[in-house]
């Protein structure tokens, strides 16, 4: 029996695949683009939209916990600053002289400094983007200048977590403390933000950004940066003797995560029509990370669908069963640690296809020469070898 040799893809390979995935995307966006909105009711496709844009912050987790090995459970501080930054904007969306009402609740008669520069929607977009992207690169530098990593690094993330969720509750003078945002009712361009056409313009607008993130982290994982945010993840220490200095790295790749989220957070926002401080909870920054682990860490794709199957699950099974939901999702997270602990799109690729290909006849692939692999001798002298080290 001849098992297969895994060879290196040729460059028409490369080339055929990058085409198929191109397709693929091509097709996926346009079915939730043009299809998803003829078919299903608009409260269901708000929903969607929401879920579209949660898999982008859960892109960015997989991109630094996936492909580097940080596993952060503070990404809520993130998609909340984003979430924040673009509801002031809308806040201000007022005739001249005009302050939000929220302020007059608390005896604020003049806007505060840090809201005036959200008059402006260049810098709102500028501030969605960078602001959560700075604030990640500050906490990442403080931390990784240190090495940090592991265990320590996730109890880090989740103090400042917990921090920044203290302090927005207390800023009831500032932002509205627990009560946050409302942006149903505020406009943007002159139109309410509630409205049917308003909220169809903001799924289709998710949708884009969603396919251009997947596309910029793709192209992050794909080439030489993506080989070293392997071996950040695999084996730093040799990383480290091998010249390069992966502070640095992992500085840039938790500020585009950051980032991610921060973007996530503003489209989320606009989508359930209010932010508050309770997207910096700590349970919402563990779910992203369930998303990912799900979907499968280290795939792309797969933090994209299974962001997408557990919040459908979590909707669907809240509906039908409103009080013990929460089991099931814990169940989930059971399942998946302790059966599925490369997720959904691990399983397809270490399982599914070697025992499809089986059914078939065709033996399993090998990274190696096939006759060392069925080589009686040397398998014998393979075991008597893990035998001795074991004794030793």
């Amino acid at each position: 029996m001849n098992n297969d040799v895994i060879l290196p893809p040729t460059q028409k390979q490369k080339n055929q695949k990058k085409l198929l995935e191109g397709a693929i995307i091509m097709g996926l966006g346009l079915f939730f683009a043009i299809i998803m909105p003829l078919i299903l009711p608009t409260f269901r496709l708000q929903l969607l939209g929401r879920f579209l844009a949660l898999a982008i912050a859960a892109l960015g987790i997989d991109l630094i916990w996936g492909y580097t090995g940080l596993l952060s459970l503070g990404h809520g501080i993130f998609f909340a600053l984003g979430g924040y930054a673009l509801a002031m904007y809308l806040k201000l969306q007022l005739p001249a002289g005009e302050i939000p009402d929220f302020f007059t609740l608390y005896g604020v008669n003049d806007l505060p400094w840090l809201w005036k520069p959200f008059y402006s929607f260049s810098f709102t977009l500028f501030a969605v983007i960078i602001i959560p992207g700075i604030v990640a690169g500050l906490l990442g530098y403080l931390v990784f200048r240190n090495r940090i990593k592991g265990v320590y690094f996730s109890i880090i993330t989740q103090a400042a977590l917990i921090v920044f969720f203290n302090f927005f509750n207390g800023q009831q003078q500032l932002i509205n403390g627990t009560n946050g945002l409302k942006t149903e009712t505020d406009k943007i361009f002159g139109f309410v933000v509630g409205s049917a056409p308003v909220q169809l313009a903001f799924y289709e607008i998710t949708i884009l950004f969603l396919i251009a993130t997947y596309l910029i982290c793709r192209w992050l994982t794909s080439g030489r940066f993506g080989n070293l945010l392997i071996a950040i993840r695999d084996d730093e220490f040799r990383l480290r003797f091998s010249g390069y200095n992966p502070t640095w790295f992992k500085v840039l790749v938790f500020a585009i995560s950051g980032a991610f989220a921060g973007i996530a957070g503003a489209l989320y926002t606009v989508q359930t029509g209010i932010i508050t401080p309770n997207a910096m909870d700590v349970a919402f920054s563990i779910e992203m990370v369930i998303w990912v682990a799900v979907g499968g860490r280290g795939s792309l794709i797969g933090a994209i669908l299974g962001t997408l199957l557990v919040r459908l699950g979590r909707t669907v099974l809240s509906e039908q069963f409103p009080e013990v939901w929460l089991f099931f999702q814990g169940a989930l997270f059971l399942i998946v640690v302790t059966i599925l602990p490369d997720g959904i799109v691990g399983w397809v690729r270490n399982f599914s296809f070697d025992k499809i290909r089986a059914l078939f006849g065709f033996p399993k692939p090998v990274a190696t020469y096939p006759s060392l692999e069925e080589d009686q001798e040397i398998e014998l002298e393979r075991e008597e070898f893990e035998q001795k080290i074991t004794k030793d």
